[in-house]
């Protein structure tokens, strides 16, 4: 499943040249050009990163960042800010909103990759294919293997790539049609349904350990992996 990266930048120029190198190396990418479109575009289903220039017609990309971490459901997506203001004073604004990374203009696309690349590792290290353990749950990409004090767990593949995902990105609520697309992608028909059907047999394959809790349903949105 490709990762969504919205492109906030009021330059077509170079919004498009972003567009074309995001596509080259395997990603989605949907582009804003000013605050308003940027606004409407942080919804369902949500990018995987923003690439956020300083500067927007209608506001400006501070506020934007200010307001995507200030929601519950965006909270946790990464945002690299991307402007022509390289002064110390305007990167540590950046830092201090919420921004995970800034790079200066101009920039070459070797180097924004390479950026990218080191945010996805910090905030979902699946993007190497690293292991991942949450309280003594450990899931293995590679292998394809969970396990709880070198015990295995048995599951299906579809409940494998939904704790996948859902150890990938704690403390987010995700909606069935969100997990849709994500998990199962956008090209297959799923009903919202098979959802539920999936998170009740994921929960029963970790209920012996006690890690069905970390899978929890919030009532009228959809679901979230949390272990508080």
């Amino acid at each position: 499943m490709s990762r969504r990266i919205l492109i906030v930048e009021d330059e077509a120029p170079i919004r498009e040249m972003l567009s074309f190198v995001m596509e080259q190396h395997g990603y989605q990418a949907v582009e804003a050009n000013d605050f308003d479109a940027a606004v409407s575009k942080i919804a369902e289903p949500y990018p995987d990163m923003v690439l956020l220039d300083w500067m927007l017609p209608g506001g400006s990309g501070l506020q934007l960042a200010k307001k995507i971490k200030s929601d519950d459901f965006t909270r946790n997506i990464p945002i690299i800010m991307l402007t022509a203001r390289g002064e110390e004073e305007d990167k540590i604004k950046g830092l201090e909103v919420g921004a995970d990374d800034y790079i200066t203009k101009p920039f070459s696309p070797k180097e924004l990759m390479a950026r990218m690349r080191a945010v996805f590792r910090r905030v979902a290290p699946t993007v190497l294919d690293e292991p991942l353990e949450v309280e003594g749950l450990k899931l293995d990409p590679v292998s394809h293997r969970i396990s709880v004090d070198d015990k295995g767990i048995d599951m299906g593949p579809t409940e494998f790539k939904l704790l996948h995902f859902f150890m990938t990105h704690p403390e987010r609520v995700y909606s069935r049609e969100q997990l849709l697309d994500h998990v199962w992608g956008t090209n297959v028909y799923v009903e919202d349904r098979t959802v539920d059907v999936h998170i009740r047999r994921l929960r029963k394959a970790l209920t012996e350990h006690g890690y069905d809790r970390l899978i929890q349903t919030v009532r009228g949105v959809g679901y979230r992996f949390s272990s508080r």
